[in-house]
């Protein structure tokens, strides 16, 4: 409860474009999982998803599909697909855990890239179900993984 607290200023931001996407057509459900609304169907954004403290706003029918991870759709390593639903639930962890300051450090530490940490640990998380917090830089470069092909059925 503390957590939801904690992020509730960017939980409001997260209800009021979703507020705004009810208007023109989008959708919303508790995700209970997630423990975050799930606003679906966003109609003003590319393909893809966006969290905001205990708010996710998705342009699809569902958050329950599979997608690429940041660093594959980068070049930078082949990887298989994730669970968008986890990606963004290990954002709505870290919103609970730095609440307001999510967002400035998120844009600090790149913004939307396969080389921000948050990202990173976002797409573990996906993949193995642990890890969503970001992990301290490698000494040996990068740290990307060669895990595979993607799946046909993937999102880009």
């Amino acid at each position: 409860m503390l957590g939801g607290l904690w992020a509730s200023p960017n939980t409001l931001l997260g209800l009021l474009a979703g507020g705004i996407g009810l208007a023109l057509g989008a959708r919303v459900q508790w995700r209970a999982d997630e423990l975050a609304f799930a606003f679906g169907r966003m109609p003003w954004f590319s393909h893809g998803a966006l969290t905001l403290g205990n708010v996710i706003l998705h342009t699809g029918d569902s958050l329950d599909v599979a997608c690429l991870t940041y660093a594959h759709r980068a070049g930078l390593t082949v990887e298989p697909c994730v669970s968008l639903a986890r990606h963004e639930r290990a954002h709505v962890y870290q919103y609970m855990v730095l609440g307001p300051l999510f967002l400035p450090l998120y844009l600090l530490c790149g913004g939307v890239s396969a080389r921000n940490p948050f990202e990173r640990a976002a797409d573990r998380y996906a993949h193995t179900g642990a890890g969503w917090w970001p992990a301290a830089p490698s000494r040996r470069g990068r740290g990307w993984r060669r895990l595979g092909r993607h799946e046909p059925g993937c999102r880009p």
